[in-house]
């Protein structure tokens, strides 16, 4: 098989975690550390230190899916989706 541009592996055999049935995908957020004794136990509080970035990835599970026109497919589900009976296992 002959390919017009140079052939790039990570380009053509990653897969997004994004979910097939609810679109779930990864969102930012951050990590909050905070340091001190809180004014309950009788501190003069809480103060936050550094905030680092993290992602929330979705719990995604490659399963094989029946799909309306009877055929088999491989995708990306989320376990929500999965518990939620919104497709039907192979």
């Amino acid at each position: 098989m002959l390919f017009a541009q140079p052939f790039n592996f990570n380009q053509h055999t990653t897969m997004a975690r994004i979910c097939a049935i609810t679109g779930k995908r990864p969102t930012t957020g951050s990590i909050i550390h905070r340091k001190g004794q809180s004014k309950k136990s009788g501190g003069i509080g809480t103060h936050i230190t550094s905030i680092t970035k993290r992602k929330f990835r979705p719990n995604l599970q490659r399963i094989r899916v029946k799909l309306p026109n009877g055929t088999i497919k491989r995708m990306l589900v989320s376990v929500k989706a999965i518990k939620a009976g919104l497709v039907t296992k192979a």
